[in-house]
């Protein structure tokens, strides 16, 4: 069995097969550098999340929680510094003021939203770059084709310049032009089973963060009613 030499198909196909590889092979490393990236960025969140939740959950005030907080690098340390500030917000107009129990109440609303949108912030810079993933995943395998059919093409122009079908004059070109095709998969595999894996740790990371914002303004809410009760 003859072995295939990669690196001697694409010098011999033509300018565009060659640049659709050339394409795929830019995808490919944009993709594998994502990749790396991730893994280190999960394995960091997970290792700081644990440690902050294991240390925050043990803090008797909020102002010891505040800089436990700011040591960490977790979203969720983030998340509750975004809800402290509105804390400290609604404490300064419920000092100036005589609110209300529908304004107090109203306050409550108002640390749910940002305890939210603080969520969906670190969501959004977390799930960074896994878009390109599913971009990768989906439309290199088409690329590939693509320079496979333009191989393709040209191999049959160069059958009628030459005037014979043998085996011969159509078998390298139509080699050359498939690589394009195995090409397009080997990108594309890695990037959609990637995608897959992380789009899965997101959710949990996500999970985690409404769990601990859920948690906190449960905490705040009793702290509400027992100053209510006094």
């Amino acid at each position: 069995m003859q072995d295939i030499n990669i690196f001697s198909l694409f010098w011999q196909a033509g300018f565009t097969v060659k640049f659709v590889m050339l394409l795929l092979l830019c995808f490919s490393g944009i993709s594998w550098f994502i990749i790396y990236q991730k893994q280190m960025l999960f394995k960091q969140l997970k290792k700081e999340s644990h440690t902050f939740l294991k240390t925050f959950w043990k803090c008797r005030t909020l102002t010891e929680a505040v800089q436990v907080a700011q040591e960490s690098a977790c979203p969720e340390g983030r998340i509750f510094l975004t809800g402290y500030t509105e804390l400290q917000k609604i404490e300064r107009a419920r000092e100036h003021e005589q609110k209300t129990l529908e304004m107090r109440l109203a306050g409550m609303e108002n640390l749910k939203r940002v305890l939210q949108k603080a969520e969906a912030i670190e969501s959004i810079k977390i799930s960074k770059s896994l878009p390109f993933l599913a971009t990768t995943g989906s439309s290199t395998p088409f690329i590939g084709l693509f320079g496979t059919v333009w191989g393709i093409m040209v191999s049959f122009n160069e059958i009628g310049a030459h005037g014979s079908a043998s085996l011969a004059v159509v078998a390298p070109g139509i080699s050359e032009a498939l690589v394009a095709t195995a090409a397009g998969l080997a990108v594309a595999i890695p990037a959609v089973i990637f995608y897959n894996f992380y789009s899965n740790k997101l959710a949990d990371v996500e999970s985690e963060m409404a769990n601990f914002s859920a948690d906190f303004l449960n905490l705040m809410e009793r702290d509400f009613i027992s100053r209510r009760a006094e």
